[in-house]
């Protein structure tokens, strides 16, 4: 019982996450939005402290940010990875 609650908590953290980061692509294609404003600093602060040390290794391409999505492909994989039908975790609970 203890470990479908831990698996769905898991799946819903990463699946947030994902959505998130689906905001702050849009958010990039805005640039005069106020990210420190109310409705945007709801979606800018929970993802800020992953994209910060990620965008030292991954330079912009052509004056575009691609850590979000960089990252909205890192938080689909552990996902799948962890909790999805094939998942680790998934596969440990069945056997």
């Amino acid at each position: 019982m203890n470990l479908s609650i831990g698996i769905i908590s898991i799946s819903l953290l990463l699946g947030l996450m994902t959505i998130l980061f689906i905001f702050r692509i849009v958010l990039t294609w805005y640039p005069q939005a106020q990210l420190t404003k109310f409705p945007f600093s709801l979606i800018v602060f929970p993802t800020e402290p992953f994209l910060k040390p990620l965008r030292k290794i991954v330079s912009p391409i052509g004056g575009v940010d691609i850590t979000p999505i960089i990252l909205v492909g890192i938080c689909t994989l552990l996902r799948e990875i962890l909790v999805g039908q094939q998942g680790l975790i998934t596969m440990a609970l069945n056997h």
